[in-house]
């Protein structure tokens, strides 16, 4: 008796994170209610993640990317884990950075893991192909539709290396939980919360392609964008 009560309060931290995050690979109400917030986010997570340069993602890295997601993610667990977390995704086009296209990850699985975390990522997008990906409005699986790495750190990166996958991520804990890979990990479109931040219904190729003009929400974010990257020849 007492290890079913265990597993069934297991399983009610799951979907009680399932449900915070409205945890789907499809677009929800839940979500749309606060791409902006993401926006606003994703640009505080740039700003942290290049404070410490010795420790921040590499200029050589930044200066090549075609294209960024940015997601915080948060993870619990009791025997059982639950996932959950959503961002934006954006991308090169010849005019400087394109708008946001909100995006959002989720599951569920089993372990050993006891306690919650909460999770930064940047997913530094190396290649036009990955960034064509995340522009299909399809769930994109990392390391499996495309390659993934965690990337190189800290200024003492070779100029000119070339990236080794056509993904690298990278990771700020603060939580009890920690060497969290993306390797397996689906990220889905919120066409839904797209819909609510431009106005109308736009499909994530229009706006990571630059065809939608990028709201002023998003200013703030491609500022400091531009500020961390300099952009290569398009």
């Amino acid at each position: 008796m007492q290890q079913h009560r265990r597993i069934f309060n297991a399983r009610n931290l799951i979907w009680t994170v399932v449900l915070a995050f409205g945890i789907t690979l499809s677009a929800t109400p839940v979500f749309a209610k606060g791409l902006q917030d993401d926006v606003n986010q994703a640009a505080t997570i740039m700003e942290r993640f290049q404070a410490v340069p010795e420790k921040g993602i590499p200029q050589t890295v930044l200066k090549d990317a075609r294209g960024l997601a940015v997601l915080t993610v948060i993870k619990a667990g009791f025997g059982f884990s639950g996932r959950g977390g959503k961002g934006v995704v954006v991308a090169r086009t010849p005019q400087g950075w394109s708008g946001p296209s909100g995006i959002g990850t989720g599951g569920a699985g089993f372990g050993l893991q006891i306690g919650a975390e909460v999770t930064e990522f940047v997913i530094i997008l190396n290649t036009d192909a990955a960034v064509k990906a995340f522009a299909q409005g399809v769930n994109v699986q990392l390391g499996g539709d495309l390659s993934v790495a965690a990337g190189p750190i800290g200024r003492n990166v070779e100029a000119g290396l070339l990236p080794v996958a056509a993904v690298y991520t990278y990771s700020r804990s603060q939580g009890l939980f920690a060497g969290i890979s993306l390797e397996g990990t689906v990220i889905g479109t919120r066409n839904d919360a797209n819909a609510a931040y431009y106005g109308r219904a736009v499909n994530p190729e229009d706006i990571l392609s630059g065809k939608v003009t990028p709201p002023v929400g998003a200013d703030r974010l491609r500022k400091v964008l531009a500020k961390y990257t300099v952009l290569a020849k398009y």
